[in-house]
């Protein structure tokens, strides 16, 4: 065997410094828990290493829950993996690092990827467009468009951009602005020469930034050169991984017998023929121990003798019997296998799926391996027909079973309503959950449990009836688990000052009880408004959602006492935002008493109207004058914000209007005796002066 390795094979310079930086953070023992945010590198193998080692995972939705666990005082360590992250995620880890000592954020970004989000950052805003060619869903893509001050577009290569120049409004918003175009530090070279020129097409002077990693330009050159010269090309690295992809494309190029290998365990799949010369290269995320090993099994590994071959081609196949095969040919209808023996192996579609419309060619591809039961064989005609479904079914149990016996929570669409409860489907098994455990109110109705057929819930299998292969399950163990994680956590947090917002949830003769998710607070009736009220439904009502926030905590008897009124609410606060000493106010009268009216001026706050203020002559109760119900304008005379009292006067408005009413009689009675003065420029008015004198 001609073997060689390339040069250029394994943990580019970005990723071995993000797996050095985790592990020295391993060999600190500081008692800080470490999360990756997101996958480390992308590869699976050593992904599993660091979980083994107590590194975990988080994804970017659990990074608020990773932050409050830092506000508990937990000691936690996040590592930003080195592809990077969303901008606004970075720029939050930061502050929390900077404010709590518990707290260590390790940025692991591949500084050539840096770069590229400062280009990004840089190159983008008012007057400016942001071109970045790259895979958008890929979560490098994804980091540096997120650093953008304003518009920009990720695409794939030269037909994803000929594709967007087509779309209206594309070309004419960008027509007047300044174009940056930069490259995913992974991206395909001649894909990036061949987007370029097409680029310089349509824009005269764009910025151009050639931000592709030297080390994967290097990577992708040698490995174009080995697999020309070679009879097979092996790349070992995650199918996942952006930049293993690009050198699998580029290898296929040249080598049609190019093969994507994880690890040693799936050469298997790869005929090694002798006296062949063979490649290796590895992409950026595959460390040197998996390349070590994958050289050394194949090394190991010899063509099949004579005799073996022999023996495999009269190998005979019996009903019943389970054999593993390789696909040879996909058709619309049925696939072939190779089954290592004289017999051809058939699998028609209603035994591959239970999905009448799948296509089998997105199922399967041509060298993957099915593992089917046979059913029948034909020695005439060399065939064997296997059922896939079969072994499916039975490794599907098994998968139930697991899950009964590991405690896991499942997920499956119910995709029937029986008697007595649903029926849930889980890899094409059927899970029967009662209806008093579908999480349904009790005394629910058929038609209720009708309700829940096409949706997809998460159960717990509790019982196992393996005889008949029967499972039984339960949504409200689900249910009742997160509603008892969700209590904990709200006392673990919950302090005096927190507003919430909750429904009530049921009316006493003292007070309400809302619900704030999960645990019950109470709001006195002396909290509910500034008003004296007799009982809290001249407030609020059953099922209302109301803000409230919280007064007082007792955690052991776990009780929460909650406020409702605001300072903003209170009547007093209104009425002196609202009105001052001398102003005038319509008010309603809401009482007589002997001695003078009560009138509302804002809803809450009364004012006194006394009794020798109401008329401008005596009167021997308010009652001659006004009624209750009555609004009125009165002028505010006094206000005592010491002790919150408002005295109104209607005879102040009344006094001057008299007068305003003396003083435009005299000026009426003025003109009247004054003589009048006729103009004489005006020649037609004079003469009809002259003929009404007439």
């Amino acid at each position: 065997m001609n073997l060689t390795i390339a040069n250029h094979a394994g943990f580019c310079f970005g990723v071995r410094r993000a797996t050095d930086a985790v592990e020295k953070k391993l060999t600190s023992d500081d008692g800080s828990k470490i999360f990756t945010l997101g996958k480390l590198i992308h590869n699976d193998g050593y992904n599993k290493t660091l979980r083994e080692r107590g590194v975990l995972e988080i994804s970017k939705e659990q990074i608020g829950e990773i932050l409050r666990r830092v506000e508990g005082g937990e000691r936690i360590t996040v590592v930003i993996r080195a592809h990077g992250e969303l901008h606004e995620n970075v720029k939050l880890l930061r502050e929390y690092s900077e404010k709590y000592e518990n707290f260590e954020l390790i940025d692991g970004t591949c500084p050539y990827v840096t770069k590229v989000r400062r280009i990004a950052y840089e190159n983008s805003g008012e007057g400016k467009f942001f071109i970045l060619i790259g895979a958008a869903e890929h979560p490098e893509v994804q980091g540096i468009m997120s650093c953008l001050r304003g518009e920009g577009v990720a695409l794939g290569g030269a037909d994803e951009f000929e594709e967007w120049v087509k779309v209206p409004g594309n070309m004419e918003k960008t027509a007047d602005l300044q174009v940056s175009v930069a490259a995913q530090t992974t991206q395909n070279m001649n894909e990036w020469k061949k987007t370029l020129k097409n680029i310089k097409k349509v824009y005269t002077n764009p910025f151009i930034f050639d931000t592709i990693c030297n080390v994967t330009e290097e990577r992708q050159t040698e490995s174009a050169k080995l697999a020309d010269k070679s009879d097979v090309m092996i790349v070992i690295g995650s199918s996942s991984s952006s930049n293993t992809e690009k050198l699998r494309q580029i290898c296929s190029e040249h080598c049609p017998e190019t093969y994507l290998i994880e690890n040693a365990a799936d050469l298997r799949n790869v005929k090694i023929p002798e006296g062949k010369i063979i490649s290796v290269t590895a992409g950026a995320s595959t460390p040197l121990s998996v390349i070590q090993e994958v050289e050394k099994t194949m090394k190991e590994q010899i063509t099949e003798n004579f005799e073996e071959m022999l023996d495999a081609s009269m190998k005979t196949l019996n009903p019943g019997d389970v054999v593993v095969g390789v696909i040879t040919s996909i058709s619309q209808n049925e696939i072939h296998l190779d089954l290592g023996a004289k017999t051809t192996g058939v699998i028609v579609h209603e035994k591959l799926t239970d999905d009448s419309s799948a296509k089998l060619d997105e199922l399967f591809k041509v060298g993957d391996e099915i593992k089917a039961k046979v059913i029948k064989v034909s020695d005439i005609d060399g065939i064997a027909m296997l059922d896939k479904t079969r072994v499916d079914s039975d490794g599907n149990w098994q998968f139930i079973v697991a899950a009964n016996e590991n405690d896991e929570i499942l997920e499956g669409k119910i995709v029937e309503a029986v008697k007595g409860g649903v029926l849930a489907s889980v890899k094409s098994v059927k899970v029967f959950i009662p209806a008093s455990l579908t999480g349904l109110p009790r005394g629910s109705t058929q038609e209720d449990l009708q309700a829940l057929v096409g949706t997809v819930q998460r159960f717990k299998v509790i019982e196992i009836k393996e005889d008949r292969k029967r499972a039984l399950g339960s949504i409200r163990a689900i249910i009742r688990e997160e509603r008892r994680a969700a209590v904990e956590a709200f006392w673990a947090q919950v302090e005096v000052g927190q507003i919430y917002e909750g429904a009530v949830k049921s009316l006493t003769n003292y007070g309400a009880f809302v619900d704030l998710g999960g645990v019950d607070g109470m709001v006195h009736m002396s909290e509910l408004s500034w008003r004296r009220i007799r009982h809290p439904s001249e407030v609020v009502a059953v099922g209302d959602v109301i803000k409230v926030f919280v007064k007082g905590v007792d955690k052991e008897k776990k009780r929460i006492s909650l406020g409702y009124k605001t300072e903003e609410s209170d009547p007093w606060f209104i009425f002196t935002n609202k009105y001052s000493e001398g102003d005038v106010a319509t008010v309603k009268i809401v009482s007589l008493m002997q001695f003078g009216a009560f009138a509302e001026v804002v809803p809450g706050a009364d004012g006194l109207i006394h009794i020798s203020q109401i008329a401008d002559h005596k009167i021997a109760s308010p009652a001659e004058v006004l009624h209750v119900g009555d609004e009125v304008e009165a002028k505010i005379v006094g206000i005592d914000m010491e002790n919150k009292k408002i005295s109104l006067s209607i005879r102040a408005l009344i006094e001057p209007a008299a007068e305003e009413a003396v003083e435009e009689a005299a000026e009426e009675a003025e003109e009247a005796a004054a003589p009048q003065v006729f103009s004489t420029d005006n020649p037609e008015a004079y003469a009809d002066f002259e003929g009404d004198a007439e």
